[in-house]
């Protein structure tokens, strides 16, 4: 029985030295949090809301549209065919005159083809000559089974005659699409296949593009298209030369929105000035185009987070002899960050930033 007794007075003390540690773990948590609490209240009374002094200024509605860098002329040229390249006359970089010459390919095996088709019509043209003086055209004979006779053998005469020259004729264009010109004045910005005796084919490309046709080709939105019309100027700001705005005008809207696109977009072209270098813009370099739409200038505007607006009603929290008061305004337009204030305050108000 002393046994018993003496072992449940020992779990009970156990039970109790137990409890009484969670309940420093508690204190101790209690503690850390009001004391993170108190510096969280007091860093917060310690920042001073930011101010603005309310003055007149010039309100602007702009549209920024994001584009690259294109060219009205620029050519992808390949041979019809697949062959081996006698002659390669320019490189990347060359610049390059109408109708200059860009690359050939071996034409010895279609020389002699064109040959070989002419000895044919020279052949078949004696052939001809011959048999139309030997029974004439099949209008004359003694009967008209021979009238017939002769009038086939004239046309069969005839029909190869015209196969031959047709067959130079083709030849003597394969020779011609053996031989790439430029068809515009340009700089060479691609040459797939650079040295002489190389293997070409179809697919292999020399691109030339005139430096002189470059425009910022831009997409807009169907709701955004409509505010923009030939002639609108803007600034383009490309990546590569944030620090060098580009005034563009624009030049045209594609009447059919792209394809390939989420959304209805159409493109914008819009030409640089002429001003603008060309050495120093490269075909897909990125940027944006902004344009005014509307100008609104001497009027009072605040930045958003100095408005508040609570049942459909706006207000500002104005400071007044060293108090803030909140005052209700009527506001206008939205323009990029600012908003027009029309009633509630005036030039030299202090405004406090609403606390979110």
């Amino acid at each position: 029985m002393e046994f018993v007794l003496r072992h449940s007075k020992q779990i009970t003390v156990s039970v109790w030295r137990i409890i009484i540690k969670w309940w420093y773990i508690v204190i101790i948590f209690i503690a850390i949090g009001g004391y993170l609490f108190y510096r969280q209240q007091t860093a917060k009374s310690q920042v001073q809301p930011e101010t603005y002094t309310v003055n007149r200024t010039n309100l602007k509605d702009t549209l920024i549209l994001s584009g690259e860098i294109d060219a009205t002329e620029k050519i992808d040229l390949h041979f019809q065919s697949g062959g081996r390249l006698s002659w390669v006359g320019v490189k990347e970089g060359d610049v390059v005159k109408k109708y200059q010459g860009i690359a050939s390919l071996d034409q010895r095996q279609l020389q002699k083809t064109l040959e070989k088709y002419l000895n044919t019509y020279v052949k078949e043209r004696n052939d001809f000559d011959q048999n139309e003086q030997d029974n004439g055209d099949g209008s004359v004979g003694f009967t008209r089974e021979l009238r017939d006779a002769a009038k086939r053998v004239y046309q069969n005469a005839q029909a190869d005659l015209t196969n031959t020259v047709l067959d130079v004729e083709l030849q003597t264009i394969s020779k011609e699409y053996a031989y790439l010109f430029s068809p515009i004045d340009g700089i060479v910005t691609r040459v797939d296949t650079p040295a002489s005796g190389m293997n070409v084919a179809i697919t292999d490309i020399y691109q030339v593009i005139n430096p002189q046709t470059i425009f910022f080709a831009v997409s807009a939105d169907q709701t955004e298209v409509v505010n923009l019309s030939a002639g609108k100027k803007g600034i383009i700001t490309l990546d590569a030369y944030p620090d060098a705005p580009i005034v563009g005008t624009v030049d045209s809207i594609s009447f059919t929105p792209k394809t390939d696109e989420t959304g209805t977009v159409y493109e914008v072209k819009v030409v640089l000035t002429e001003s603008t270098p060309s050495a120093m813009l490269r075909i897909g370099m990125t940027g944006d185009a902004e344009f005014i739409l509307k100008e609104i200038p001497n009027v009072i505007a605040v930045p958003f987070q100095y408005v508040l607006e609570e049942d459909e009603k706006n207000f500002v929290n104005k400071k007044e002899n060293g108090k803030i008061n909140k005052v209700q305004v009527e506001v206008g337009g939205e323009y990029e960050d600012m908003i027009e204030i029309k009633e509630g305050v005036q030039p030299g108000d202090v405004l406090v930033e609403i606390s979110k």
